[in-house]
């Protein structure tokens, strides 16, 4: 067995990726498929001895759609769904355009001179040369033996169209039996226009899903530097081999894990820990491709290539939790597949029992009927319940400083019950700071404090600006010589014949440092309450401690206090010590909490919770987080966060504020009932108009709905599903 991704291109619906999963799993050789309309791909289980790809391609290219399998294809795949965009937005645009006055000479001008040729004349290429794709579609369906949304699209508005045309045309054919010839333009341009809109809203929320994905991959450098024969060469990250020697130069990501051979450097991992300090790199240390090298030269050892390494497995999660369907999703397809076939049935039953019935111009009524049940059955209302509904959430959402991506993950977010939060950047600020200086007796912070300024201006390790910026002196920078740097330990000068050093208790002591039993103890405090803590000293005696934590957030207290009160259990999920987890969580109240969390182990965390049945929210700002906030219910990326963390998650607090979250939860289950209510009128609109439009009542009342009527309840229908989702926008119009 064989599991592979191939781009698939044509799609312009949720339905397209049902209609194409189903086509691949009836071709030879595919074991299971399963097609992700927000990454316009497939990935496909295959059967390597029987799979025939050409064969499969030809099944999908028979419904209307392409597979991409060729290499040049796939390069090109992205390109193809960008003009695939923009040309569903000029179709739009244009269809819109012309829609509009075709609209208001059918609802209110019906009397204007020449009013149906204009019509006429106007709504001709709204249908056959914007909307052409339904046709089309609908076409090649109906060859595969398959029905779907552009089918219904194509035949009610493609009838209505024909009706229309003939009664434009040849008006005297039906009044001289003593009927209307009414014509339906109107109807058959606005249901193209919103299904139109519907798919651009759609598509356009989908497109940062591949983004997030691209990002992602351009975080692997596409060249490094190899070490042969003592020379440096120039190479593809694809040409390099395990066990080849490596050179990173300060600045440079690295391209590949390894094992460092020589050199020493701070190298920044916060895309793969969360965590802001970067990490002191010697011989024997393990580095990761896509982190940063900071201010020295390393040369390391590959142990795994491109298509191993940790950045690559996280790519691959990304991929795989993306391409997995929700619930809500699954649910969807089924009732488009058989929404569809069914009003195409009853319009064929409405036509044969008006045609058998024996009364008078039976079969011309059982046309109109038929006519009737296709228009009135017309998913307008059905493609608007959602979209209207997320525009009018997300707009205000956005009022609120909070960007939500889809109405996909809300469906399931208003039911969370476990919120998970990254430390690092989400409860706290992301930045170390000083948070206590402790000195020794005898006035040391006057007399040492400008020197030992001076000498951390003058360090590269990470914390040293933090300590330096707080120390800061307005005098001029005091004068130091014989400066030494001992990477990952300290740093030591010269100043007035004294030696001043700051750095690890361990790298003092083995200096000979006399310890200060009090500062000691006060130290080991700081330790306990998860500080990073640095010991200053002058000749031989210990004078000072210096702790530096990262800052919590000042409203993450209230914040998690508030969401806790809505009935959901907060965790908090970091790649910190233990003892920093520890202390931050019990600060702001958290009693749920794992350190020392790589981005895989937080990923499994959002499994292992959702397999035992609950719905987790998940909140980062990092790289590190971009699996877990793909594989959550519903995921929340910080505004100040990275650009992936951003796009892989559903929704991003542009302030930064933990105080978002639960105005985010109360807006998504109002937005979501808004939705769901959408959607029921717009079933009960179909339950009662369609047996209406087909004539249930003739026999009874002598009622019979014309098609006239029904493209007015039709319109009707779409004006109640907006006026309701408008609604939601005032109800939050306080908050």
């Amino acid at each position: 067995m064989k599991t592979i991704e191939v781009p698939v291109s044509g799609m312009s619906c949720a339905a397209c990726a049902l209609s194409i999963e189903s086509t691949l799993k009836q071709s030879p050789g595919i074991k299971s498929a399963t097609v992700n309309y927000a990454t316009q791909a497939a990935t496909l289980v295959l059967d390597e001895d029987s799979a025939d790809l050409s064969q499969a391609r030809k099944n999908v290219q028979d419904i209307g759609y392409e597979l991409l399998i060729e290499l040049q294809e796939k390069e090109h795949a992205e390109e193809l769904q960008k003009m695939a965009h923009k040309q569903l937005r000029k179709n739009t645009i244009a269809a819109g355009i012309l829609a509009f006055p075709v609209f208001i000479i059918g609802m209110f001008w019906m009397s204007l001179p020449y009013g149906n040729w204009i019509m006429w004349a106007l709504t001709t290429p709204v249908l056959f040369v914007f909307g052409k794709s339904f046709f089309i579609n609908a076409y090649k369906q109906s060859k595969a033996k398959k029905a779907n949304m552009d089918t219904l699209v194509a035949l009610s508005t493609g009838i209505a169209y024909i009706y229309s045309t003939f009664n434009t045309f040849f008006p005297q054919w039906l009044e001289n039996r003593g009927l209307e010839p009414h014509v339906y333009f109107e109807t058959a341009a606005v249901i193209v226009f919103f299904i139109l809109l519907g798919r651009l809203l759609e598509s356009g929320a989908k497109a940062g899903t591949s983004e997030a994905l691209k990002k992602l991959i351009g975080l692997q450098p596409k060249e490094l530097i190899l070490i042969k024969d003592g020379k440096e060469i120039l190479s593809p990250v694809s040409d390099a081999g395990m066990g080849e020697i490596v050179l990173v130069k300060p600045g440079q990501k690295i391209p590949l894990d390894g094992l460092v051979t020589g050199g020493e450097s701070f190298v920044d991992e916060s895309m793969l820990t969360g965590e802001p300090i970067p990490v002191a790199k010697h011989d024997g240390e393990a580095v990761f491709a896509g982190t940063i090298n900071q201010k020295g030269s390393l040369q390391f050892k590959i142990t795994k290539t491109a298509a191993d390494t940790l950045l690559a497995s996280i790519i691959s999660r990304v991929k795989q939790a993306q391409g997995s369907k929700a619930p809500i999703q699954k649910m969807v397809d089924k009732v488009t597949a058989v929404f569809v076939p069914t009003v195409l049935v009853v319009a064929l039953i409405t036509f044969l029992v008006w045609t058998f019935s024996g009364i008078d111009d039976a079969a011309l009524r059982g046309m109109l009927s038929a006519i009737t049940v296709l228009v009135i059955a017309c998913p307008c209302a059905l493609g608007l319940a959602t979209p209207t509904a997320i525009m009018v959430g997300i707009g205000k959402a956005a009022s609120m400083g909070i960007l939500i991506k889809d109405a996909e993950s809300l469906e399931t977010g208003k039911k969370t019950d476990v919120l998970i939060l990254d430390k690092t950047g989400t409860i706290t600020r992301g930045t170390p700071k000083v948070n206590k200086v402790i000195w020794g007796n005898g006035g040391e912070e006057n007399k040492h404090q400008p020197i030992f300024q001076a000498l951390e201006s003058k360090s590269e390790h990470p914390l040293a600006a933090a300590i330096a910026q707080h120390f800061q002196s307005p005098k001029t920078q005091l004068p130091l010589t014989n400066f030494q740097s001992a990477t990952g330990k300290g740093v030591q000068a010269v100043h007035e014949g004294k030696i001043y050093r700051i750095g690890t208790l361990k790298w003092l002591t083995s200096a000979g440092i006399a310890k200060d039993k009090s500062l000691i103890q006060n130290g080991e405090q700081m330790l306990e309450m998860g500080d990073i803590v640095v010991y200053m000293a002058v000749d031989n005696n210990l004078v000072g401690i210096v702790a530096i934590a990262d800052q919590i957030k000042e409203e993450s207290q209230k914040a998690i206090a508030a969401i806790q009160k809505m009935g959901i259990t907060v965790h908090m999920l970091t790649g910190d010590q233990e003892k920093t987890a520890a202390a931050v969580a019990s600060a702001v109240g958290i009693k749920k909490f794992k350190s020392g969390m790589l981005p895989e182990d937080k990923g499994k965390y959002i499994q292992e919770l959702k397999s035992q049945g609950h719905v987790v929210a998940m909140a980062g700002d990092g790289i590190n987080d971009s699996e877990a906030l793909v594989l959550a219910d519903l995921g929340i990326a910080m505004g100040t966060g990275t650009d992936i963390a951003m796009e892989t998650a559903k929704a991003t607090l542009m302030h930064s504020s933990l105080m978002d979250i639960p105005k985010l939860l109360h807006l998504s289950k109002d937005t979501v009932n808004t939705i769901r209510q959408n959607l029921f009128w717009a079933f009960v609109y179909n339950i009662i108009g369609i047996p209406l439009a087909a004539g249930l009542l003739y026999p009874f009342s002598g009622f019979l709905l014309n098609a006239m009527i029904a493209g007015a309840a039709m319109a009707l229908s779409s004006v109640s599903v907006v006026s309701n989702s408008l609604r939601l926008k005032f109800k939050h119009q306080t908050q």
